[in-house]
């Protein structure tokens, strides 16, 4: 871990990222690749030391309210946040400007912050973004070996709607050969209807490959999987697009099921509604029957 001063913190659409790296060790992470021109190990976390100070700077220059976005290139709870609290901090300076927030994670670290959370969404609004890549719990220990697993992180968005907290889910990575089954999907979905999500992000059945984010992922397989890195090779040599055989079928299951549990599936529709900042403190989030 290493400390840096930043010189902005905002970025055109009013996300921020308080940190470059992490260590939960995700074997797909799209966040390695060399096109991002990170200059230091990626486990060997950056902090961005100054964030509360930036941040505190650019809301007070705003205009107008919005939405203040994290966690789309690292994960604000990592290990170091424990210790850290800057994502603690930022909060802080959103829930007393008045702004929005909306935080995406992996981690049941965000719980910490719960008081917040919900301090922001009386005020104005909080959206909790989990991503859910793979329901077998072992399984997932390997996919996502240092961060809590998907039962646990169900549980992080069961106790945000008991708080009326809205919460959206990633459905992505599906991995080829991996956990592109129907059972996998199946229980994923029935987490996020039992947990009442408003929208699911999905991009379709499997994952990107880049330079740099490749070779971590297929010393994985080699590691986890053997014989898997050659099948892919066979397969899809070096393409970025590595689609799921199954990606038809499991795409079919996936709109039938969110269609009939009222479950926003439209990519564009779940973005807009990240974005959509309430425009007085009346705002009182949907339930999931009048979507």
């Amino acid at each position: 871990m290493h400390f840096v001063d930043a010189k902005g913190i905002l970025s055109s659409h009013n996300g921020m990222n308080l940190y470059r790296g992490c260590t939960h060790g995700c074997i797909y992470c799209d966040s390695r690749s060399e096109c991002y021109q990170m200059k230091h190990d990626f486990e060997d976390i950056e902090v961005k030391q100054n964030a509360p100070e930036l941040l505190e700077k650019a809301l007070r220059a705003k205009r107008k309210k919005c939405m203040i976005g994290t966690g789309a290139m690292c994960d604000p709870y990592m290990h170091c946040e424990e210790q850290l609290r800057l994502t603690r901090r930022c909060l802080e300076l959103i829930d007393e400007y008045g702004f929005g927030v909306t935080v995406q994670t992996k981690s049941d670290r965000i719980l910490r912050d719960l008081d917040i959370l919900k301090s922001i969404n009386r005020k104005a609004k909080c959206v909790v973004q989990m991503t859910l890549t793979t329901y077998d719990e072992d399984l997932c220990r390997i996919v996502e070996p240092r961060v809590c697993t998907t039962k646990r992180r169900y549980e992080v968005l069961q106790i945000m709607k008991e708080n009326g907290i809205p919460t959206v889910v990633w459905l992505s990575p599906i991995l080829p050969y991996i956990n592109d089954t129907r059972e996998n999907i199946e229980g994923i979905l029935e987490y996020c209807r039992k947990a009442g999500v408003y929208g699911i992000i999905c991009f379709g059945m499997g994952l990107t490959l880049r330079q740099g984010d490749r070779e971590y992922y297929y010393a994985a397989l080699d590691k986890h999987f053997p014989g898997l890195r050659e099948k892919y090779h066979r397969k899809f040599g070096y393409a970025y697009e590595i689609p799921s055989d199954r990606q038809g079928e499991l795409m079919r299951y996936f709109y039938g099921f969110c269609k009939e549990n009222h479950i926003v599936s439209d990519v564009e529709r779940v973005f807009a509604y990240l974005r959509e900042f309430p425009e007085n403190k009346g705002y009182e989030q949907l339930s999931l029957w009048e979507i």
